[in-house]
């Protein structure tokens, strides 16, 4: 499922834009760097997109088609992810602290080792996804989908789980404590 016919970034086209050019300006926007500008990405297609390890702090994904895509390392702290489709999507060990994930589609998407402290999943889909040894510490995942999710070794801790769905989810060695 990942690695298989991804796009590149410089053959994708978003507003006029090659994809490599809005990423290099906002790694350099995430640096507070000259030249640098905001990635806004809202409602792009950027499905089975190689974005591993890209620097996304800050970026507006609202709404984007990232179905399959590799987000495999990415930084996407403080990231705006609300609505977007993320189905089958790698996104393991990326660094998701304080992202708005707010209503998106995780379903089956891999969120192995992902650190996403503070991120807000609420009414989010995440039905059979791997999250296994992922941090959600006070992150929202109210009214969120966990159906049938592989939430292994996961920290759950001071999370807020009110209306979560978690039927079937596989939870053995999850991390569940309220401090």
């Amino acid at each position: 499922m990942f690695g298989k016919r991804l796009r590149k970034p410089a053959s994708v086209r978003v507003g006029g834009k090659r994809l490599s050019e809005i990423l290099e300006a906002h790694a350099k926007f995430a640096r507070a760097a000259e030249g640098g500008a905001r990635a806004e990405l809202a409602g792009a297609d950027l499905a089975r997109v190689d974005l591993s390890g890209a620097v996304l702090t800050h970026a507006n994904l609202a709404g984007a088609r990232l179905e399959q895509a590799s987000l495999r390392e990415a930084k996407l702290t403080s990231a705006d992810v609300s609505g977007a489709r993320l189905r089958k999507a790698d996104l393991r060990t990326c660094d998701a602290t304080g992202a708005n994930f707010a209503g998106a589609d995780l379903t089956e998407a891999d969120l192995s080792g992902a650190e996403l402290f503070r991120a807000d999943f609420t009414a989010a889909v995440l039905k059979r996804a791997s999250v296994r040894a992922a941090n959600f510490r006070q992150a929202v995942l109210r009214n969120a989908d966990l159906t049938g999710a592989d939430l292994n070794v996961a920290s759950l801790r001071q999370t807020d789980l009110e209306g979560a769905k978690l039927d079937g989810a596989d939870m053995a060695t999850t991390i569940v404590r309220k401090v």
